[in-house]
């Protein structure tokens, strides 16, 4: 995993920083990496989907369009099934 250094940190952002660590009880570094997460718009669920994919295999986008074919008559309402 790589490491990365930020230089020149000032005070307001530093307290800042503090003051989340305490608010999620977690270390600064850790605090850091969430809030990039967060607004990095990386969420735990994306980085759990991509640990998992190879269980679930994925689709090409060309499979997904296939796919998305085959059950479009699936999408359809039809309103004589609501009106019994």
């Amino acid at each position: 995993m790589k490491s990365i250094t930020v230089h020149g940190i000032g005070n307001i952002l530093d307290k800042k920083i503090s003051e989340k660590s305490k608010e999620f009880r977690l270390s600064q570094n850790e605090t850091i990496k969430k809030l990039l997460e967060r607004s990095l718009s990386i969420t735990e669920s994306q980085n759990r989907r991509k640990e998992f994919s190879d269980l679930f295999g994925q689709r090409s986008i060309q499979e997904k369009e296939e796919f998305d074919k085959r059950i479009a008559d699936l999408e359809v309402i039809h309103e004589a099934d609501w009106n019994q």
